[in-house]
């Protein structure tokens, strides 16, 4: 045989198996990319867990939800799921940055997150995603995203109608200056929002990456404006009312009721017309926004009721529309799940559904959000991914929002920066068992002492499984009395300047889980108090959320820590 064929074989032959090898190695490399699971993180506004059928609440029977409770079956739910601070901007922070509010510097709804500080994003990104954010941002800064279309209009709270949002690649002006208003929609934000987010799916991102896609509903916020194919739904159904609606029995304290309950005129916003200031009636049936999108609405129905007749139709009507929003959510959200799957994508992604904290309906006469009461702090929680997530599993694991970004994280295939100070819960979604070491209690903090006419004292505690323990000091985080003072918030100041008293509340939540019998001056409760207080100190000082650039606030505290 001739050497120079037989070699000239073998070199075409090797030449071959390298570029097949090679072809074969960039397509194993790049199929490996393409399993990486997508997470599509969905997240509405003020939506409770109440408003499910999953969280078994008196709402449960409605079937409110029935997507979203398909979703939460087919993978795991969380019980004890709660936020930090029950506000949208600096929830919305803790969730983007891993970080408690004195961490991250947003303690109110004028805190902002500079793009180096946007931690989320910005590790998804080195884990090889394409990261896009659409709908509710209201952390002011331009989001470092791959990708935004976010609201622009109400400092980024949105219009419930024909909204304007600002897209990535439009200039990223300032808020109240003309090119901040970006391109106006037709239609209703939860569709629109929707709209927005399959067109990028469809359309604008790069198939050849996993996406991390952060979509975010404005509704159900307050103002309740639900879209028209929704006026009669619910329309001719009694909704459940709570207890506490007419009977609020020993909830609360001094710090906010008063002294022989003297501010319950003043303190929290009402269903009832108990709050002279602000409660559900005036939204209801005097507020503009609900005449001119409700024109023929009837708004002296309520005007000759009066008492328990008049908080009932109050109560009715604030439900109907608020669950109007939620239905508007849950369906668009069977929109997102039939684009997955007509897609191929829906066993490839894990879902996630939240709400950015809490809201009363109703419970203790109170609506908003803002407090540690259960309905305010709990956040809705599920998560489904087929691979790792059995269907059927729930948890009751205590998790905040500050566990969310280190937990997305770590299903990216990627570890928390230390910066963060949530902790990621992947091995109890892929196991169902909370770690030896998992936190036994959370802790919660309201900044925004007295804002708005929702009226909140400012408080700060801790929750575990059985117990809760709230202080009440009853300040601004400023010291509006210091002439030095650089205050300026003029979205939340009003006229309820004053300093309220402050006051301990203690739930026994395994006897009282609907937190009707403040229990601190109880006896029986003298020595768990006192070790909720022990921790209550080392939790502060461990997340510095203590107050020594407050000392008008630690005066307070050392004032009345041991009453």
């Amino acid at each position: 045989m001739n050497h120079k064929y037989v070699f000239r074989f073998f070199f075409v032959f090797a030449t071959v198996i390298t570029i097949g090898c090679t072809s074969q190695s960039k397509t194993v490399k790049k199929t490996a990319q393409v399993k990486k699971p997508n997470i599509l993180y969905i997240m509405s506004d003020d939506h409770t867990t109440q408003g499910f059928g999953i969280y078994n609440s008196r709402l449960a029977k409605l079937n409110p939800t029935p997507t979203l409770d398909q979703i939460g079956r087919e993978g795991m739910i969380f019980d004890n799921c709660f936020v930090t601070n029950s506000i949208c901007t600096p929830s919305r922070a803790t969730i983007i940055s891993g970080q408690y509010s004195q961490a991250n510097g947003v303690l109110d709804l004028e805190g902002h997150v500079d793009a180096k500080n946007q931690y989320l994003p910005q590790e998804m990104k080195k884990l090889g995603y394409q990261t896009a954010i659409i709908g509710k941002w209201h952390l002011e800064k331009q989001p470092n995203f791959d990708y935004y279309n976010i609201f622009t209009e109400h400092h980024q709270q949105g219009s419930y109608f024909d909204p304007s949002l600002t897209e990535s690649g439009m200039n990223y002006a300032k808020y109240g200056t003309p090119k901040y208003q970006g391109k106006r929609y037709k239609g209703h934000s939860s569709d629109i929002v929707t709209d927005i987010s399959i067109d990028w799916l469809e359309n604008k991102r790069d198939k050849d990456k996993p996406f991390f896609l952060m979509h975010q509903f404005k509704a159900p916020h307050d103002e309740f404006e639900y879209a028209p194919r929704y006026k009669d739904y619910l329309e001719n159904t009694f909704i459940p009312e709570p207890k506490s609606l007419y009977d609020n029995k020993n909830n609360g304290s001094i710090a906010t009721r008063g002294e022989n309950d003297a501010l319950l005129k003043d303190i929290g916003s009402s269903v009832s017309d108990r709050n002279t200031i602000r409660h559900m009636g005036m939204r209801i049936w005097k507020d503009t926004y609900s005449k001119r999108n409700n024109p023929d609405f009837d708004y002296h129905k309520a005007d000759d009721l009066k008492g328990k007749e008049y908080t009932s139709a109050t109560y009715q009507e604030y439900l109907k529309r608020y669950l109007r929003c939620v239905k508007g959510v849950d369906d668009n959200v069977a929109r997102l799940v039939k684009y997955l799957k007509d897609n191929d994508l829906y066993d490839n992604t894990i879902i996630i559904y939240t709400g950015d904290q809490g809201f009363m309906l109703g419970e203790h006469d109170y609506i908003d959000k803002r407090w540690m009461y259960d309905e305010s702090m709990r956040m809705p929680f599920i998560v489904r991914y087929p691979p790792t997530i059995k269907a059927g599993s729930r948890s009751d694991a205590l998790v905040n929002n500050t566990d969310f970004a280190p937990t997305m994280i770590a299903l990216g295939g990627g570890k928390a920066p230390k910066k963060m100070q949530g902790h990621s819960f992947k091995s109890i979604l892929e196991t169902g068992n909370e770690p030896v070491d998992w936190r036994k209690s959370t802790y919660y903090r309201y900044w925004m002492h007295m804002a708005h006419a929702h009226a909140n004292p400012a408080h700060f505690g801790i929750r575990s499984k059985k117990y809760k323990l709230i202080f009440f000091y009853g300040k601004y985080w400023v010291d509006t009395k210091d002439p030095n003072a650089t205050w300026n918030k003029k979205s939340w100041k009003n006229r309820f300047t004053w300093d309220t008293p402050a006051g301990w509340e203690f739930y026994d939540l395994t006897k009282d889980p609907k937190e009707m019998n403040n229990a601190y001056k109880d006896p029986e409760y003298a020595k768990v108090i006192a070790e909720m207080k022990t921790e209550l100190i080392k939790v502060r000082e461990e997340l510095n959320e203590t107050d020594v650039n407050y000392p008008h606030i630690q005066k307070v505290i050392d004032e009345h820590w041991n009453d």
